[in-house]
């Protein structure tokens, strides 16, 4: 249970907000010819190249070069970003609509370790729930990982968003579905609670 005494939330999206299936990517791959993906990926971890990525170090033109380098001959361009995007289901209304009755209570804010070709898959799924891509338009500000060079756990990227918005890190909560970046979070000062699976998000607040 939230108190009242918080001024801002700064939530994760996937798993959180938007509905995520690893394991669909991960078949997706493994079906491709890399039946090795999961020991490249997940929830919990990931190798450099998917670090790189999600701080924006290396392109998408990159990325999927290097996924294809990793399967058989024939595979495409077109199909690796397919198999990368599986994993990024729907936006469920009632959490939408959830964030914006919260917003007349709350600084809401938005910090996802995410990369270009998934911010665009979200975008689309977006629009498929509401008839628009505007992701914005329900936080105060949005942070994906790609495009300021950090991400989480690391606790210099919640110092940033904290910073940047003169927010009080006591006064500040963070939810997030994935146990190391809830730890960074802490480490920056905010109480960060871990949204287990099947839990909704709104459940946080009854």
């Amino acid at each position: 249970m939230i108190n009242n005494s918080k001024e801002a939330i700064i939530f994760d999206l996937g798993g959180v907000l938007l509905n995520l299936d690893y394991d669909l990517t991960e078949k997706a791959f493994i079906s491709l010819g890399m039946t090795n993906f999961g020991e490249s990926y997940s929830q919990l971890q990931q190798t450099h190249l998917f670090d790189r990525f999600e701080r924006g170090e290396v392109s998408s033109f990159h990325f999927i070069n290097q996924l294809l380098d990793r399967l058989p001959l024939g595979a495409t361009a077109n199909q690796v970003v397919h198999a990368w995007d599986a994993m990024i289901l729907d936006f469920p209304l009632k959490r939408l609509q959830f964030l914006e009755e919260l917003s007349k209570k709350y600084r809401l804010f938005l910090l996802s370790n995410t990369n270009d070709l998934h911010i665009d898959a979200v975008r689309r799924s977006l629009e498929k729930a509401v008839g628009h891509r505007n992701l914005e338009q329900y936080f105060e500000k949005t942070y994906f990982s790609s495009a300021i060079g950090m991400r989480k756990p690391d606790s210099n990227i919640f110092e940033f968003v904290c910073s940047e918005n003169k927010l009080d890190p006591a006064k500040t909560i963070f939810i997030d579905d994935s146990p190391q970046h809830v730890e960074g979070a802490k480490l920056a000062g905010i109480e960060a609670i871990l949204l287990e699976k099947n839990q909704e998000v709104s459940s946080l607040f009854d």
